[in-house]
């Protein structure tokens, strides 16, 4: 009774600090594209328990951001959109996003967590460009409104934790070709990407879940080459942090090496953290790394110039 009683409380105090950081929610279309069949198609999320209580968000047929606040007292001009993990079937929206942003936001750096769709084709056209729409959305409305929040239009970066790291590297070589209408042909390109135990590839060493979720079971050659992420970089590919760790039985860490070797093919300014134990997951749980990966992260900021 005594666990029971802790678990309650436990979730409580998950769901009641998530609402204590939360700030304002951006709309980010008046009408979503290519949106079908989605009146009836409601958000569904649930506290789910493995090491501690995370939310779990899925269903989502209303992309939003979720804005926090930069600290006043050592406010930057940089922000950081996060697109948090799930393999494309949900959004671990706490502890891989709200917590992050949170952590941004208390030094000085705006945050906006990205709750973007899942691929379905039952409430989309084409359930393949979904998430990036949304990614490219989410980076079009920051950066035509930086004046509202105090923000550098060239230090937008976009920061992705597994399958959203897969996102935010798709957002970061898939620039050149809008998905969204932008009558004002801003630049979609982040400035600056952070991926947290990444998909990148969905070649051989893929996490297949993403991969299916995504664009199906049987895909054509040239779709597992369009979204094998360390296949479509250039010269132009934002500098790039990335951790990973070596016992990831998850996301495998050839993807972090894939895309480390691409972003070198091309002279990218790259740094990686690989660390030996943590496996995937880890969000904030600097114990399963045994390292403040937050502190790697932030001196890695203040050597390009973001900061």
């Amino acid at each position: 009774m005594k666990k029971i009683a802790l678990l309650f409380f436990a979730i409580l105090l998950v769901n009641s600090t998530i609402q204590a950081q939360k700030g304002e929610e951006i709309a980010l279309y008046t009408k979503v594209p290519g949106a079908i069949n989605s009146e009836n198609y409601k958000e569904q999320t649930e506290t789910v328990i493995n090491v501690h209580p995370v939310l779990w968000t899925t269903r989502i047929s209303t992309p939003n951001l979720i804005y926090f606040k930069a600290a006043a007292f050592s406010k930057t001009k940089a922000a950081v959109i996060i697109c948090p993990g799930g393999g494309y079937g949900g959004l671990a929206i706490s502890h891989e996003g709200y917590d992050i942003a949170e952590k941004f936001a208390e030094i000085g750096i705006s945050a906006f967590v990205l709750k973007y769709r899942l691929p379905s084709d039952e409430i989309m056209m084409d359930k393949k460009i979904g998430p990036l729409q949304d990614a490219q959305q989410a980076i079009k409305y920051v950066r035509e409104n930086v004046s509202k929040y105090g923000i550098d239009p060239n230090k937008i970066g976009i920061m992705g934790f597994s399958a959203g790291g897969h996102l935010a590297s798709t957002a970061s070589t898939h620039f050149n070709k809008s998905y969204v209408e932008n009558k004002k042909n801003t630049s979609l390109r982040p400035d600056f990407s952070i991926l947290m135990y990444p998909v990148i590839t969905f070649g051989e060493s893929t996490h297949i879940g993403s991969r299916e979720n995504l664009i199906g079971k049987n895909p054509p050659q040239e779709l597992i080459d369009f979204y094998s992420n360390e296949k479509q970089v250039t010269k132009e590919t934002p500098i790039t942090f990335i951790i990973h760790s070596n016992d990831d039985d998850v996301v495998s860490i050839e993807n972090a090496f894939d895309y480390i070797r691409a972003l070198n093919a091309f002279s990218v300014k790259n740094e990686a953290h690989i660390y030996a134990v943590g496996g995937h997951g880890y969000g904030m749980d600097y114990k399963r790394v045994n390292d403040v990966w937050f502190d790697r992260l932030i001196n890695w900021m203040k050597n390009n110039g973001l900061l």
